[in-house]
């Protein structure tokens, strides 16, 4: 640990793909972990092409230079938070396990990204079930929507409707997540509900204004929010809480630079009129 390690900020790394628009992936942890005070580091797990409609094809990074890359960030910065996104391949999955098992002290905040927001699968079933069996255990947060939730747990047998939400959430935290903060994007319903659950069930609920139109990214703010909160010296209800506070008006100051969904805009709070007429 360097000398001066108690006057840095706090490090937040993350593990995700690149989104060259900005909106999702990587840039968007590192644009949501700065607003929210903290360094970033990342490790790049896959390359995409895509566009604010949606994902046209992913590369993934090969397993051994994700986890070079973890390793010289980790064996030379004391980082306090892990945050996942895209991990693209079983390989990266088990090689990025294998890692941050050596590290069981730091929290881990894991948004299991599953598909776009146009829908395009971002993981087959192999993935899923290496995400559940490697990384849950390890899992201090996960953040799943609705329907990630329904899909990490879904057994053929139960038909079309699958569990409810909050028996989703109790099999997530049985296979090893210490929380679980399912969103309720995807749902039907006049608010948005997100609801924490743990080891004793539901711990809290929030409900927010559902916004008009459609937005890239929403999950990774999200995810990446909790994790700087937590670095920030949070409590996960608070840590949950402010990241939706935050996340909510990253989404409502939205824009739309292309012909697809929103962008949050994670600077929000440097735009404000407030602000701006101050001087």
């Amino acid at each position: 640990m360097p000398p001066d390690a108690e006057l840095l900020p706090p490090i937040v790394l993350t593990f995700a793909a690149s989104d060259p628009t900005g909106g999702a992936g990587v840039q968007a942890d590192l644009l949501t972990l700065a607003s929210l005070g903290c360094h970033p580091l990342s490790v790049v797990t896959g390359l995409t092409v895509q566009d604010t409609a949606g994902v046209e094809d992913v590369l993934p990074v090969d397993a051994g230079w994700v986890a070079d890359q973890a390793r010289a960030l980790l064996e030379d910065i004391p980082v306090t938070v892990f945050k996942f996104g895209m991990l693209c391949s079983v390989e990266t999955i088990a090689a990025i396990a294998e890692i941050v098992n050596d590290y069981p002290s730091i929290p881990l905040v894991f948004d299991p990204v599953l598909a776009s927001g146009r829908g395009d699968q971002l993981a087959d079933d192999e993935m899923v079930d290496a995400m559940l069996g490697l990384l849950l255990p390890r899992t201090t947060v996960l953040t799943p929507n609705s329907l990630e939730a329904r899909r990490l747990v879904l057994d053929e047998d139960e038909g079309e409707d699958g569990p409810t939400l909050p028996e989703c959430a109790r099999r997530l935290v049985n296979a090893g997540a210490e929380f679980v903060l399912v969103t309720g994007t995807h749902e039907n319903t006049l608010q948005i509900t997100n609801t924490l659950y743990g080891q004793r069930g539901r711990v809290c609920e929030d409900s927010w204004e559902r916004l008009p139109g459609s937005y890239h990214g929403s999950g990774c703010t999200l995810a990446s929010a909790i994790a700087a909160n937590l670095a920030n010296g949070l409590g996960i209800e608070d840590a949950v809480r402010d990241a939706q506070d935050y996340t909510w008006h990253a989404l409502a100051a939205g824009f739309r630079p292309g012909m697809g969904q929103y962008i949050p805009d994670r600077f929000f709070w440097a735009r404000g009129e407030e602000e701006c007429g101050d001087d």
